[in-house]
């Protein structure tokens, strides 16, 4: 299982790093960040299983990241750490769903414990959840199956406009509160599609009732709801790529999702399914064996002539550019480009073949390889001249991705071109 940190103590996170025996367990640090204004995107970036978040960070502390990631991934277990053994913590991680309250200093024995009960309680959710979902599946009468209809009918191409709000208040009387500002429809593809619906429909339950499913012939449809456009979109693109994560991980392939356009009425449901569903048909033709997810908006994009590529190539651009600021942040490059979040990683995964994050590491360490090379800079030096403030982390970052520590790198290549 992935597992990311968020701690303000350099001390905390190097130990954390270096003393657990990483290689010699089922887990695997993909990330750390001093705050959780930074370990947001980041988190959304590398889709891990686990956080563990310190209490007390600046920016964003983690009682906040973890209402945000409650809102918005609840799928995610999570651990806090914690130097205040005070008893208002405890009850508000609990309220926050928060898997275990640990307090510092806690040594690798204790972690490896405390990530095994984590990690086998997510499993045996997972588990119970598809369970749960394939009973549902296999009901041919009931709520839930009435509800899955009633959300079925919202995407009928014989069904009349007008209906849609009529549906949406006879859900509501069920105790699914569907109406809202904004929706998006996500048509999805795959095979097996039986095995595919189930992993979507526990996906679902587990969105705080922001997605609605209904199965079709081919995999899946989804009512995304939304409070804002800009929210909308966010959410549409957070669940299709964990909807794409999560079919691969229930062993299925072929995984095509289309995103259709935001309406803001009941009636335009059905206009945001035809979107949807003409994304999701020329995906369909597409050769690749990975997920491909691709939105309306970068079809209208292309349609103009304003090609998606070169929105990433302007990311790109942009990330060259500033890669040796150690706060450069998703955030910044998406809205430099005029995307949503999650709109950008998604997209920018897709086209680049690369996560943001591998990409902004492959650039840092190019640099410091080059500086290594070619000067005799001190590792803290070179460290902060690519964009890490802290030069044991660089240190562990350029070892994991290059075999060699710097001052090993320095040693058999300096003065060779590459």
């Amino acid at each position: 299982m992935k597992v990311f940190l968020a701690d303000d103590e350099i001390v905390v996170r190097e130990g954390m790093r270096e003393s657990f025996p990483w290689d010699e367990t089922p887990y695997t640090l993909v990330g750390e960040a001093p705050d959780g204004e930074m370990a947001l995107p980041m988190i959304r970036d590398t889709n891990p299983d686990i956080v563990i978040t310190d209490i007390r960070m600046p920016f964003m502390d983690g009682l906040e990241l973890c209402r945000m990631l409650r809102l918005q991934m609840p799928w995610i277990g999570i651990i806090v750490l914690s130097g205040y053994d005070e008893f208002e913590y405890a009850r508000k991680c609990i309220q926050l769903g928060v898997r275990e309250y640990l307090l510092k200093p806690i040594n690798a024995m204790e972690l490896r414990a405390v990530l095994d009960k984590v990690s086998l309680q997510l499993q045996e959710e997972r588990k119970a959840i598809e369970h749960a979902a394939s009973l549902r599946a296999r009901m041919e009468n009931g709520g839930k199956f009435l509800k899955e209809k009633l959300i079925g009918s919202l995407f009928a191409e014989e069904a009349a406009e007008e209906d849609a709000f009529n549906v949406l208040k006879q859900l509501s009387s069920m105790g699914c509160p569907v109406p809202a500002p904004y929706y998006v429809v996500i048509d999805a593809a795959f095979s097996p599609t039986g095995t595919g619906q189930e992993a979507a429909g526990a996906l679902a339950e587990t969105s705080g009732g922001i997605v609605h499913t209904s199965s079709s012939k081919n995999g899946t449809r989804l009512l995304v709801l939304g409070k804002t456009a800009e929210d909308a979109e966010e959410q549409a693109y957070v669940f299709a790529s964990s909807l794409a994560r999560e079919l691969e991980r229930s062993g299925c392939d072929g995984i095509r999702v289309g995103i259709g356009e935001i309406v803001n009425e009941p009636e335009k449901i059905l206009q945001s399914y035809k979107s949807a569903r003409h994304i999701r048909h020329l995906l369909v033709q597409r050769t690749e064996e990975q997920p491909i997810i691709l939105g309306v908006r970068e079809m209208g994009e292309m349609n103009d002539d304003k090609h998606v590529s070169s929105m990433i190539s302007e990311a790109k651009l942009y990330i060259s550019q500033n890669y040796s600021n150690p706060n450069l942040m998703l955030q910044d490059v998406a809205e430099a480009v005029n995307m949503s979040k999650s709109r950008f990683s998604t997209v920018f995964s897709q086209q680049s073949g690369q996560s943001f994050t591998d990409f902004l590491i492959y650039l840092r360490l190019s640099k410091a390889k080059e500086l290594l090379r070619g000067t005799d800079q001190k590792s803290l030096q070179i460290a902060r001249e690519v964009g890490y403030n802290d030069a044991h982390y660089f240190s562990y970052i350029f070892k994991k991705n290059t075999g060699l520590t710097p001052s090993d790198y320095r040693a058999q290549y300096q003065n060779q071109p590459e």
